[in-house]
């Protein structure tokens, strides 16, 4: 299938999920996702901000673990049409944003680029780790500029059925997709 078209299918079967239902899908993936990587102490994780409108899923369940791990936490803001990526803390200020989406107040860039992890949004992930997002880019321009051994994970309430039939050479896959029923590896065997 084409972005376009699986975009709107999947944004559509998010939307269908009640509040109670997504939650509970989220802390199914977050699970998933502590009992596969394992966070410690001192890692360095960059994490998304869920937009509610959209229903993503609830990334604060990962925040707070994070932060009461000691892990270090940086969160996506866009400044001058870049992605930046913000170290926050327990007593970060945020805002909404004029998408909605909720972010650091500050805007200064960490500079930061050896992460541990980045967990990614996406609306669709299909089995070689080719995702849809929102269709802006960001996240892959982000991509080229972190180090080779950050692991870079999507998390979704559905696992993939179709292919993606307009990936274009500039798409950068993901490592893995944390489900709330599986975590699924890109690596073809290999790490």
């Amino acid at each position: 299938m084409l972005k376009a078209e699986l975009r709107k299918k999947y944004m559509q079967k998010r939307k269908a999920l009640s509040s109670d239902e997504a939650f509970l899908l989220s802390e199914k993936i977050f699970e998933n996702f502590v009992d596969c990587f394992k966070p410690l102490s001192g890692q360095k994780v960059h994490i998304f901000i869920p937009i509610e409108k959209f229903s993503e899923i609830d990334t604060q369940i990962f925040i707070n673990y994070f932060l009461s791990w000691n892990i270090k936490v940086f969160v996506p803001k866009i400044v001058d049409a870049k992605l930046i990526s913000v170290e926050i803390f327990n007593d970060t200020k945020f805002q909404t944003n004029t998408w909605g989406i909720s972010e650091p107040v500050s805007n200064e860039d960490s500079g930061e680029n050896d992460f541990s992890y980045v967990i990614t949004p996406l609306l669709y992930c299909d089995k070689k780790g080719n995702r849809v997002g929102y269709g802006k880019g960001f996240y892959d321009v982000f991509f080229e500029n972190i180090s080779s051994g950050t692991k870079k994970i999507g998390v979704n309430y559905f696992g993939p059925d179709e292919n993606i039939d307009d990936v274009r050479q500039n798409d950068i896959p993901l490592d893995y997709l944390v489900t709330p029923t599986e975590v699924l590896s890109f690596f073809n065997g290999s790490e």
